[in-house]
C-alpha cells in the first residue's frame, strides 16, 4: 500500500474537499484527512480529472481549515473485515463496532462495492420463502434471490413488517442455514433501538447483522451503509453458503443523502432535484441480489422506501420498481380501518412468484386461487365505487355477496396479528373459505378439479 500525502487544499463544502492533482490517485479510494492537531477522519475519492481530485469526509468538516488541512491517499478502496463473527454484531455505516464490543477478529477485508456479476453465471431465482404473512406468501409471493421492495408512506407500519418478516422468513424446500442482514440508513435512534429489541426478544439476533446510521451521523454516512450491509451478505452467502435475506431501510434517506452530496459537488440536478445517476446508483445497489450457478448461497432483498406524500410516481419509487422484481405497497386506507399488515392487494404484485409456486413448491391449487383472490377483490373495489354513487340498496344480491366477501378480504386473510405466524397451507385453506361465500360460478379463475377437491370435498 502506497500512502501519498496532499497539502494542495483548495475548498472545504460541507462534507466535499477539493484538491489540486498531484499524485496518481484514483478513483474510490479511501483517504485520511488530518487537521492541525493530526485528528483524523477516513473518506473516499468521489471523482478525479486532469486538475483536481474531489474527496468526500464521512464525518464533521466544521473544524477544518485550508491552510491546515492535509489528506493522505491510502491506494486502496473502502474495506470492510468479514467472518462468521458478524453474527450477532451491530456496526455503524461505516462497519465499526456500535454495539460496544470490539472489531471482529480477521484477516479477511472485503471492498464495499463489492463485484459486479457475469449475468451467465446467475441462476434463475425459484425457492419459495415462507414469511408467515397470508396477503405476501398468498398474493406477492418472495423467492428466494429475488428483490422485493416495500413501498410505504409515512407513518405507515412498515417498520413493523420487515421485522416481522426477518422473524419468520424460512426457506420451506432447503437446507441451507437462514441469516438476515440489516442495513439502516438515517434511521432514528427509536427504529435502530425497535430492531434490535425485536430480534434479541424473538432470539434471531445471533442470526443478525446490523449496520446502523443514525439521523444524527454525518449524511454521507447513509452512501456507505447498504453497500457495507450488501459485502456482509456476499460473503455469508458466497463463501459460507448461507441464505441471506437483507433489509434496507430507508431507501429515501439514501437517496436523500446522494442528492445533498451532488447538489454539494455543483452537479446538474435532474427529476425533483436528485442526479442524473440515481436509476444507475440504485441499480449497483439492487443487482447484488440473487443466485450464482454451482453456489450454495443466496441473497434476497428487501428495501424500504417511504414514499414522500404517498406519491408512488415520485421518483425515488418510480426506478425502484424499474429495477427490481414486483413492489409489496402499503395502503394508508387499510390502515385506518385497522388493518394490519395494510398491504393494497391490486398494485402489489411479484414478478417471480409464477416460477416459485404450484405442486412440489408450495400447494398445486396456489396459482390459482392467487388469481381467483386478485379477480374477486378488485370487481370489490368496482362495487364499492359504485355503491358510493347509487346507494348499497340499489346493488343486487350478487353485488352485495361481493361486498360481504371484500369485508372478510380484509378483515381475515389481510389482516393478522404481529406475532401469527400461518404456514402456507393455512393461507390457502383460509382462501377457500372466503371463496366458498360466492357462487361457485363466479371462481372462473380455479380449475375444476382444484374446485372439486378443496371447495367439496373438503367441504
Amino acid at each position: 500500500m502506497i500512502k501519498i500525502e496532499s497539502l494542495g487544499l483548495k475548498k472545504i463544502e460541507g462534507p466535499i474537499l477539493m484538491l489540486e492533482k498531484n499524485a496518481d490517485v484514483k478513483y474510490d479510494e479511501v483517504v485520511r484527512v488530518f487537521d492541525e492537531k493530526r485528528n483524523s477522519q477516513i473518506g473516499k475519492v468521489l471523482s478525479v480529472n486532469e486538475k483536481s481530485v474531489v474527496v468526500q469526509v464521512f464525518g464533521n468538516t466544521s473544524g477544518l481549515t485550508i491552510k491546515d488541512t492535509s489528506v493522505e491517499f491510502l491506494g486502496i478502496p473502502m474495506t470492510i473485515p468479514v467472518g462468521r463473527d458478524m453474527l450477532g454484531r451491530v456496526f455503524n455505516g461505516l462497519g465499526e463496532p456500535f454495539d460496544g464490543l470490539p472489531q471482529i477478529f480477521t484477516g479477511d477485508y472485503r471492498d464495499v462495492n463489492g463485484a459486479a456479476l457475469n449475468p451467465y453465471i446467475r441462476e434463475y431465482p425459484r425457492d419459495f420463502i415462507q414469511t408467515g404473512i397470508s396477503v405476501i406468501d398468498g398474493l406477492t409471493t418472495l423467492i428466494r434471490g429475488q428483490k422485493l421492495p416495500i413501498f410505504s408512506g409515512n407513518g405507515l407500519p412498515h417498520n413493523v413488517l420487515a421485522a416481522q418478516i426477518a422473524r419468520q422468513a424460512t426457506l420451506k424446500n432447503a437446507t441451507e442455514e437462514f441469516t438476515v442482514v440489516f442495513a439502516g440508513m438515517g434511521v432514528k435512534y427509536d427504529v435502530a433501538k425497535y430492531f434490535i429489541d425485536n430480534f434479541e426478544r424473538s432470539g434471531v439476533l445471533s442470526n443478525v447483522v446490523m449496520y446502523l446510521s443514525l439521523a444524527d451521523a454525518p449524511s454521507v454516512e447513509r452512501l456507505l451503509t447498504p453497500r457495507a450491509a450488501l459485502t456482509a451478505a456476499e460473503y455469508l452467502a458466497y463463501d459460507l453458503g448461507m441464505h441471506v435475506l437483507v433489509i434496507m431501510t430507508d431507501m429515501t434517506n439514501y437517496c436523500e443523502a446522494l442528492r445533498e452530496v451532488s447538489t454539494t459537488r455543483g452537479q446538474i440536478p435532474s427529476r425533483k432535484g436528485y442526479p442524473g445517476y440515481l436509476y444507475s446508483d440504485l441499480a449497483s445497489l439492487y443487482e447484488r441480489a440473487g443466485r450464482i450457478k454451482n453456489k450454495k448461497g443466496s441473497i434476497t432483498q428487501i428495501p424500504i422506501l417511504s414514499m414522500p406524500n404517498d406519491d408512488i410516481t415520485h421518483p425515488i419509487p418510480d426506478l425502484t420498481g424499474y429495477i427490481t422484481e414486483g413492489q409489496i405497497v402499503l395502503e394508508r386506507e387499510l390502515f385506518q380501518k385497522n388493518v394490519y399488515p395494510p398491504v393494497a392487494g391490486l398494485p402489489s404484485l411479484s414478478r417471480l412468484m409464477k416460477d416459485g409456486i404450484g405442486e412440489g413448491m408450495t400447494r398445486e391449487d396456489h396459482k390459482d386461487v392467487s388469481s381467483q383472490l386478485f379477480a374477486c377483490y378488485a370487481k370489490v373495489k368496482e362495487i364499492r365505487a359504485l355503491a358510493s354513487v347509487i346507494g348499497e340498496e340499489e346493488l343486487s344480491d350478487l353485488d352485495r355477496k361481493y361486498l360481504d366477501f371484500g369485508n372478510d378480504f380484509e378483515n381475515k386473510f389481510l389482516s393478522q396479528g404481529y406475532e401469527e405466524n400461518r404456514t402456507i397451507e393455512a393461507t390457502l385453506d383460509l382462501a377457500w373459505e372466503l371463496l366458498k361465500t360466492l357462487p361457485e360460478s363466479e371462481l372462473y379463475r380455479i380449475n375444476d378439479k382444484y374446485i372439486q377437491k378443496y371447495l367439496h370435498e373438503k367441504g
